[in-house]
């Protein structure tokens, strides 16, 4: 996977975090990250066009399909747990990767799950990373 579509999913999950505790409306979060937060270490303007993009398409994503997401996630979850007891960044993780694998075709599965885990291990430990993994290989199983 390319380094800026590793930087546009790690973006994705702190403004779906944002989204999440401060109900910035989509406009003003995509402007924010555009202006403030993407791009600064993406020198090749193209490729950063891209990237953008793809950072759109899942934060928006995300949003407009929160219900269906969150309905693939919750009987996935060990019993006795919710979405609201998860941890709001681990939630975040397990949403845009849940995006990507209803609505993006054109990413291999492992590479959805993959990266997503390299996001999860950049804010938790191990074991919630471990967590993480059993999610989405059991929503990967279920839609692709």
């Amino acid at each position: 996977m390319s380094k800026s579509r590793s930087a546009a999913r790690l973006a994705a999950v702190q403004a779906l975090y944002q989204h999440a505790m401060e109900g910035t409306r989509l406009p003003r979060l995509l402007d924010e990250f555009h202006r403030h937060r993407l791009g600064a270490e993406i020198e090749d303007v193209q490729f950063a066009d891209a990237e953008v993009a793809f950072f759109d398409d899942v934060v928006g994503g995300v949003i407009a399909r929160h219900e269906e997401i969150d309905g693939l996630l919750q009987p996935r979850l060990a019993e006795g747990w919710s979405l609201e007891r998860l941890d709001k960044t681990m939630l975040q993780i397990l949403r845009a990767a849940t995006y990507e694998l209803i609505a993006r075709a054109d990413v291999p599965t492992g590479s959805v799950i993959s990266e997503y885990l390299d996001v999860a291990h950049a804010f938790f430990d191990a074991r919630d990373a471990k967590f993480a993994n059993g999610v989405l290989d059991a929503v990967a199983k279920a839609v692709r």
